[in-house]
């Protein structure tokens, strides 16, 4: 293959470097394109065929269904590692050692107390907010506690700051749900695991203890690593484009949360569980509803399956199926949304309309599933999503913010109005 791509513009040829991945990914390096041709850009909606950086995070083959953190597969790292472990090797890039993970846990430890000025930023919210309006706030706000600036040629002062949020951010979870059911803020034990405290901090009742179930904790844990990177997404490319201005790690992060909020992005996996509320509310016919999908003039949406990357199977949906069913037994839940969500999963398994076109069920339609019968309300469904990607985020910031990228700035194809005299108000 040409180590070039030749480009023709108006009989003219310009040359651009290739450039080629670990994974023999092939992009066209065309940062001098604008000033080689006198001012020609590219025009990418949505920059479905453009990479906007080098990254020694994740990879993704969509066609495939691979996803790989750092160079391990997602299947491994959900069966063999736990969070904590998946987190410290997206952020610094290896595998921890026995005596790294203890101090990272520890580390983070000492450092999940929130000061309690946050409490009255939090009491200021009314209980209607939405979960993800409070956590991109109060997530912002940690900077007025923390004003210095990280000093990101420094290993010590940027370890520090990530162990700051890493510790904090679950409390301020748990904090977002219990304000909305008008529960007593709770803080974590010392004597608890990283996924043990979380579940500990959003379901304790302050009249009784709590206890732990195995099943929903390595539930949570595999939902966690499943959801803690994904590439180039629309909030990780916000966390990016907002650090390369180099605003600081927690203002960077709220704005991902802020992007993770949309529908089409975080929000999916609760788009999947209104579906199945307005199809009980209409009789529960799940029959009715996969013929509706397949109707191309029907404007009804069956959420929760294929993805907009994958073109085969998401891997994390074969990953956490295992997980959704094992809490629905371990739980014994008689829910009427939980059986319309079997009911649908079968039906689009073995439909063949459904499997020709590999429109199986992806990671949100399961992960609302098991949100659902942990007891976690809709609304908190991409708080939780926002959690599991937290170390992504990190990750790439830091990447970022290292490599010392320029600062994001897309340019445009103008195609408004051209010259114009400007008139007086009397004249128009």
């Amino acid at each position: 293959m040409s180590d070039k791509a030749t480009l023709e513009i108006n009989g003219k040829k310009y040359e651009f470097p290739l450039k080629v991945g670990t994974e023999d990914e092939v992009a066209i390096d065309l940062k001098t394109l604008r000033n080689a041709t006198g001012g020609v850009i590219t025009i990418d909606p949505g920059y479905k065929n453009t990479g906007s950086c080098e990254s020694a995070i994740t990879f993704l083959d969509g066609e495939k269904g691979i996803l790989r953190y750092r160079g391990y597969s997602i299947e491994e790292l959900a069966e063999k590692a736990d969070f904590l472990e998946v987190v410290y090797l997206l952020i610094f890039g290896e595998l921890p050692t026995q005596e790294e993970l203890d101090k990272f846990e520890a580390d983070i430890k000492d450092k999940s107390m929130v000061d309690d000025d946050v409490k009255k930023i939090l009491d200021a919210f009314p209980k209607a907010a939405h979960p993800m309006g409070v956590l991109s706030s109060l997530t912002s706000a940690l900077t007025a506690f923390y004003p210095s600036s990280v000093d990101v040629d420094s290993e010590e002062d940027m370890y520090k700051a990530i162990v700051r949020i890493l510790a904090k951010f679950p409390i301020l979870v748990a904090w977002t749900m219990r304000k909305k059911h008008g529960l007593p803020l709770e803080y974590g034990d010392d004597n608890l695991g990283y996924v043990e405290n979380v579940l500990k901090m959003m379901f304790k009742k302050p009249n009784s203890e709590y206890v732990q179930n195995p099943i929903l904790v390595n539930a949570l844990d595999k939902l966690l690593i499943l959801h803690a990177d994904h590439e180039q997404n629309c909030s990780t490319s916000t966390v990016r484009i907002a650090g390369s201005s180099h605003a600081g790690l927690f203002v960077s992060l709220a704005s991902g949360i802020s992007a993770l909020w949309g529908p089409l992005h975080g929000g999916a996996n609760q788009a999947v569980l209104e579906m199945l509320e307005a199809i009980k509310e209409d009789g529960g016919d799940t029959k009715k509803y996969m013929a509706k999908a397949k109707d191309k003039s029907d404007p009804f949406r069956l959420m929760g399956f294929g993805h907009r990357v994958y073109k085969n199977f998401d891997p994390r949906a074969k990953i956490i199926k295992v997980a959704a069913d094992e809490v629905l037994s371990d739980l014994g839940v008689e829910d009427p949304i939980l059986d319309i969500a079997k009911g649908l999963e079968k039906e689009a398994l073995n439909d063949p309309y459904f499997v020709e076109r590999k429109l199986y069920p992806n990671v949100d339609f399961y992960s609302g599933i098991i949100y659902r019968a942990m007891g976690i309300p809709v609304e908190m469904f991409t708080v939780m999503f926002a959690l599991g990607r937290l170390p992504g985020w990190i990750a790439q910031w830091r990447e970022m913010r290292m490599r010392k990228e320029p600062i994001g700035r897309p340019r445009q194809l103008y195609v408004g109005e051209t010259y114009r005299d400007f008139k007086t108000i009397d004249k128009r």
